[in-house]
Order: C-alpha cells, then structure tokens, then sequence
C-alpha cells in the first residue's frame, strides 16, 4: 500500500483537531466549550458517613490526627446556605459549600464552647465576623462565643459552629456523628435530622423548576429560592465575575449532583472552581447564584438588579434580560 505524504499526514492531523476542538465548543453556553480550564464535571457523591476517628475525648480524633486543612478551613463563612443531604435533613454550610457541625459538650444556653485547643486543630472555630444568615432564616439566631484559641465564633441559636478538617470538598460530611457528639448542624442550630415521615415536601431536589408567575419557568434551590444568572460572566471560559462584596451580596449555589437535580437542562451542567476558592454550580456553564435580598420562597427581589442580574431558566439563559 502506497503511504501517504508528510503534508497528508499534516493535513489530516489538523482535520482531526479542528473536528474534536468543534465537538467540545458547541456542548456548552449555546455555542460554547462544555469543558473550561478551571471546570469540572458534577459528580457529588452523597456524604461520607462517620469515617472511624473516634476517640474516647469525644473530639473525633487525636491531635495526630487533625486534618491537613484545619488551618485553611479557619476562614469566614460568608453567606450561609442550606442543602439537603437526603439521609441527613437539611444542613447548614459556609458560602464555599463545607459542612458546619455542632459539639454535644457545649451548650447553647449560656452559648459555650468547651473544644479545646488541641480539639480545635480538628474541628476549627467558625468565625462570626462577617457572617451571615441562609435565606429563610432569622438573622436574630446569629451570634458568637469565643473559642479556645481567642477565634470569636460564630454561634447558631446559641450553638457555637465548626467545621471538619477531613472534609475536602462542599458536600462532605464525614464528621457526622464522630465520637457520638459531632453532628451536622442544621439552619436554626439544631442537629441536622431528615423529615419525618409524611411531612418531606413533594419536590425534594437540589435544583428545579417552578412557574413564577411573571417570569415563567425558572430556577429554584431546594429551599425554593429564585437562582439568578449575572450577565458579567461568560460561559466559555467558565467565568465569574462577581467577587467579594458582589459574592457575599449574591452567594454562589454550591454542587448539586445531576441526580438531584428535576427539570434542568444537563448540558454544561458542572462545576467552576471559584476564584475565592469555592465551587460553583452551573447549568450550561453559566456560574448561577442566589441572592440576599431574597427572604423567603418565591422571593424574586433580585430580577432585574442594576441591569445586569435576572433569574435564570432550565436552560440557564437569563430571564427577561434585553436580546
């Protein structure tokens, strides 16, 4: 068989290139790339139960073991978010999505903080300062303790928070139940508990759809919360544009698996790994949000914002934006 020239074989090459650099660039944003240099695919497993540290201090591990992200872990927690971890009920997390927990051998009434230091390096202090409530929540249940390392923490209806250092990624709860006095917290404080039977709402998932009646068809959290869409980000590459008091103004939705997810459009459904080092979830590869203002289910306060923020559809497109 005759073989083919160099400049065949260049040709070819390049055919091949240009046909696999197309295939990527029109799953994503309409006509965008479904993957980006700083995304990855959703695949958010359900969280990790108790993973064996148990110690008879009830701290969940040795100093030995503390966990490499303590210190890391030790920064703000922002806006607050709830998720629903089906075997857990409804838990509380940071704005980058991280689990927060409650300790049994405090107390709420005087709020007291009895994790000491070498407990802390475990089970590092939330800090208070700049804080704020999930949607839905009252703010008045806010407050702070100081911890054993001089960290004013910040306190749930009195529960002072922590969170896990074995925890790598939001959605991890691998604290849940260490020692029999670790436990996930849930928004008001309590320990995070599933439904009762009967009482669970008929529409359970992380993200879905509800009819608004001037906007139609959008985005809502498992809360029921309106997801928003800034049109100062881009698709390809994954790109959000709102950082710092935009962030905490407008909190970046955490992962939710695809699973858990009724009515979305799965193409460019993934994360984005933040600038601020959180991740974020988005539907077509457009970074989705909610917002502050928002007080209560079915709240759309944000629609409209400074022209630039509007509630986004299935299909992650923004909802009443100008063509």
């Amino acid at each position: 068989m005759v073989g083919r020239t160099p400049r065949a074989r260049r040709s070819a090459a390049l055919t091949v290139t240009a046909v696999a650099l197309l295939a990527l660039t029109t799953a994503c944003g309409q006509d965008k790339g479904e993957q980006s240099p700083n995304g990855q695919n959703v695949g958010n497993g359900a969280p990790a139960k108790d993973n064996g540290y148990g110690t008879d201090d009830g701290y969940g591990a040795d100093a030995g073991d503390a966990g490499k992200g303590a210190d890391a872990k030790a920064k703000p927690a922002g806006q607050l978010a709830v998720w629903d971890g089906k075997k857990l009920g409804k838990v509380v997390t940071d704005s980058a999505g991280f689990t927060l927990y409650r300790f049994d051998k405090d107390s709420a009434q005087p709020p007291k903080s009895n994790c000491d230091a070498a407990c802390l390096k475990t089970w590092p202090a939330v800090p208070a300062d700049g804080a704020e409530a999930a949607p839905g929540v009252d703010d008045s249940l806010l407050g702070e303790v100081t911890a054993a390392d001089g960290t004013k923490q910040l306190t749930i209806d009195g529960w002072p928070m922590y969170r896990y250092a074995q925890d790598a990624k939001p959605g991890d709860a691998k604290g849940q139940g260490i020692g029999g006095t670790w436990y996930a917290a849930a928004p008001d404080g309590k320990k995070a508990a599933p439904a009762a039977a009967g009482t669970a709402p008929a529409d359970t998932a992380g993200l879905s759809t509800r009819k608004d009646p001037k906007l139609g068809e959008i985005v809502v959290d498992k809360n029921g919360m309106t997801v928003y869409r800034f049109t100062k980000d881009s698709a390809w590459p994954i790109k959000s544009n709102c950082v710092g008091a935009c962030a905490a103004k407008w909190p970046a939705v955490a992962p939710v698996d695809k699973s858990d997810t009724d009515g979305i459009k799965k193409k460019g459904y993934m994360t984005y790994n933040r600038p601020d080092g959180g991740k974020q979830q988005t539907i077509n590869c457009w970074p989705l949000y909610t917002f502050s203002g928002d007080k209560k289910p079915g709240d759309t306060n944000g629609q409209g914002v400074g022209g630039t923020w509007y509630a986004a559809s299935p299909e992650g497109k923004p909802v009443g934006a100008p063509r």
